[in-house]
């Protein structure tokens, strides 16, 4: 083994055992490993960026901005408001939002998917009086099997195609991963909708969000009296002290009038009642301190002014949340948001609750004005599970659907690349105001922009060194003497099982190249390879970390880590066992 071959193999091992570890953001690490590369000399400094202008990358941050067109004008509510009937049983539910689900994700980025179907999945239990946790997880996977259909679908089928392009010239085109793809999210489905959710623990009792919203009891009003401390002081200056006995601040009342908002800026006096929401430990610190005397017992509910509202979020794993508490980030101040509730688990938080460091997959109870909610949840990096303050613009609908067709269309019939009929879609995007222009590079995930970026050109430098030829020349003389489909299973399992640790977008880089170099040792057809490494990079079913769909519904379904093994085991071996037939079908070797 060269040197470049030996440091490369030692970056990747240190590269995936950090992205198992998970304390450091992938995006942190890829773009680390990539430095390193370029420091010992096996990836060359004028290569070192070159994945930032890579296809595969544009076309990644082009479909996330077309997916937030999609979502904003209300292209998805058209068609979720016809189909999803609360009454229907549960099977027939998880076929209907599932199946609505997997079309979506295979022309949206699946995560958007699933952001735009959960609170509807959630409201649709809460009104059949069943858990969110008997179908959140059925529809998490059905937003990820509906990836396998198009080159669009996840960004794995994305740099399984551009990798193709590189090798042969040609890239998968828009539907080469149909014939397979639909066979596995029909397969899928079926399973999940007639046995699988039977295996996910239906847990009794309230719902997090139900649990959650509970709190809203503990608002009270306190009187400012003579001696108070709080006298000649604003409502924001009384934020800091608040915090530290963990009290929100949620208004004033003066003369008997609920003053607009927190009214913030408002110079307490004599006589006005602070409106505060906390837990009665709490509440009794906080009036101690500031020398407040109670105008009613615990509970008396003080209406909300009508700007004011509640809503629920689930924290991204790339939130800036991530590891920090309320008070840490100064949420109120900052953001004019109070944190009131965090469920993790299925399990509520209630005391201590701004100074609890948040994890991803958080459910947060938020309270602030109704017009900037929205808003402020996209900057945390937040999706909103029922209230969001975006406006829809229903009118322009059609016209979304029609240039996002019109692109694919464009590039299905031979006349542009992919690449320029989504980055014409997107102008017309902004032109038409679908997508705000301030909104615009919000709609891009960038630390999977980053990680593409790092990814690509270390991919590069590991199969041009010859260390991919190495690997795949192991697993050849391992199976050189089975048959074909045996090498081409063994390629789909291992990559489904990276998958399970890996980021999806990480485990095609890696795997991509090693496929290919096993079909050239094994002088078979590398198609067949590729496409299995595009099926085993987005089926990651067996933990919460493999794909962010599972990170997503961890905390709304009160879900456990156990719970996706019991569910996705078999629905991998499914997948297994009928994507190797398929590929063999329309992709023989």
């Amino acid at each position: 083994m060269s040197y470049e071959q030996i440091t490369l193999i030692c970056i990747f091992a240190v590269l995936l055992g950090t992205l198992v570890w998970g304390r450091i953001r992938y995006d942190i690490v890829s773009f680390a490993a990539l430095l390193a590369g370029v420091v010992l000399g096996v990836v060359p400094a004028r290569e070192a960026f070159s994945g930032f202008g890579h296809e595969a990358t544009i076309i990644v941050a082009l479909v996330l901005v077309v997916s937030t067109g999609l979502s904003r004008s209300g292209a998805v509510e058209l068609v979720t408001r016809r189909v999803i009937d609360s009454s229907h049983s549960i099977t027939r539910h998880i076929l209907e939002i599932g199946g609505i689900g997997a079309i979506l994700s295979a022309f949206m980025n699946n995560v958007a998917a699933l952001a735009l179907l959960m609170p509807v999945d959630i409201q649709a239990a809460q009104k059949a009086g069943r858990a969110p946790s008997a179908t959140l997880m059925a529809l998490s996977s059905a937003t990820i099997l509906g990836g396998l259909i198009t080159v669009i679908g996840t960004p794995a089928n994305i740099i399984v195609a551009s990798y193709r392009a590189e090798m042969t010239g040609t890239p998968f085109a828009m539907f080469d991963y149909a014939p397979v793809g639909l066979i596995c999210a029909a397969a899928g489905i079926g399973f999940i909708a007639l046995f699988g959710w039977r295996l996910i623990p239906q847990r009794s009792g309230s719902s997090a969000i139900t649990e959650l919203k509970a709190i809203e009891d503990f608002v009270t009003e306190l009187v400012v009296g003579p001696k108070s401390a709080a006298i000649g002081q604003t409502v924001r200056d009384l934020l800091a002290p608040a915090d530290d006995n963990d009290v929100s601040l949620i208004g004033l009342v003066r003369k008997g009038r609920r003053l607009p908002g927190r009214a913030l800026a408002e110079e307490v006096g004599e006589g006005d009642l602070l409106v505060v929401q906390a837990s009665t430990e709490a509440l009794n610190r906080f009036a101690g301190a500031m020398g407040l005397d109670f105008q009613g017992k615990a509970g008396t509910a003080a209406p909300l002014s009508s700007d004011m509202s509640f809503a629920e979020a689930v924290v991204n794993r790339d939130s800036r949340l991530l590891g920090r508490s309320a008070n840490d980030v100064q949420l109120l101040r900052a953001y004019g948001v109070s944190l009131l509730g965090i469920s993790r688990n299925g399990r509520t938080i209630k005391q201590r609750v701004r100074r609890t460091p948040i994890q991803a997959g958080d459910v947060l109870l938020l309270l602030g004005n109704s017009e900037s909610l929205g808003s402020v949840m996209a900057r945390l990096d937040c999706l909103p599970l029922v209230t969001t303050a975006t406006v829809t613009d229903h009118s322009k609908a059609m016209l979304s659907i029609g240039l996002f067709v019109g692109a694919v269309m464009l590039s299905v019939l031979g006349l542009l690349p992919l690449s320029i009929g989504l980055g014409i879609a997107v102008l017309a995007y902004v032109f038409f105001d679908i997508v705000p222009l301030r909104e615009l590079y919000d709609a891009i995930e960038w630390p999977i922009i980053v990680l593409l970026g790092a990814l690509i050109p270390l991919g590069g430098a590991l199969e041009t060194s010859g260390a991919t030829a190495l690997i795949a020349g192991g697993l050849a003389g391992l199976t050189v003497a089975l048959p074909g489909w045996v090498a081409l299973t063994v390629i789909l399992v291992v990559t489904m099982m990276l998958s399970d640790i890996l980021n999806n977008a990480a485990t095609a880089v890696i795997a991509a190249p090693i496929a290919y170099g096993l079909a050239t040792a094994l002088e078979v057809n590398p198609d067949p390879f590729l496409m299995a490494v595009a099926i085993g990079a987005s089926c990651a079913f067996l933990t919460p970390i493999g794909h962010q769909n599972n990170l997503l519904i961890l905390g709304p379904g009160g879900y456990r880590f156990t719970d996706y093994f019991r569910f996705g085991l078999p629905l991998e071996l499914i997948i297994v066992v009928v994507s190797v037939p398929a590929i063999l079908v329309f992709w023989p070797l």
